[in-house]
């Protein structure tokens, strides 16, 4: 499923197998990987196949499709991670604190032994993010 074509963004290179993605989820128009810099554990990125940088963007429609797998994903994160809770997010622009210009949607898992935190960031092991994606996708319903 080769949809995303821009050359320069490191979604598109995930999708096109150029870099490594933790998948957790996947369908004709969308995936769902983990994020490498989680701001906490099972930190998941949910992206359409093709490449839109902004929410504003895309039609109305695949907004919609879009948003509409976030509950089934997220509560696979829950089950998945053993989070309490989880935060979404979705930035567009660098003054939001766009990092990837491609649309995403965060869905972050919070502990109610951590607390919330939004900028302390961790780069955990492949082997722990191959690890948590396969418990992830084992809760998706």
């Amino acid at each position: 499923w080769k949809i995303c074509f821009d050359m320069t963004c490191i979604f598109c290179d995930i999708l096109d197998g150029k870099r490594e993605g933790h998948f957790i989820y996947e369908d004709k128009d969308h995936v769902a990987f983990l994020d490498r810099y989680p701001i906490d554990d099972g930190h998941t990125l949910v992206i359409p196949r093709i490449h839109h940088e902004k929410i504003t963007d895309m039609d109305s429609d695949n907004v919609g499709k879009i948003f509409s797998l976030v509950p089934k994903i997220a509560k696979a994160v829950l089950i998945g991670s053993g989070a309490d809770a989880f935060s979404l997010a979705q930035n567009n622009g660098k003054a939001a604190k766009q990092i990837i210009p491609h649309v995403h949607i965060h869905i972050i898992p919070r502990y109610n032994k951590k607390g919330t935190v939004w900028t302390k960031r961790q780069i955990p092991s492949d082997d722990m993010l191959s690890e948590l994606a396969a418990k992830i996708r084992s809760a998706l319903i």
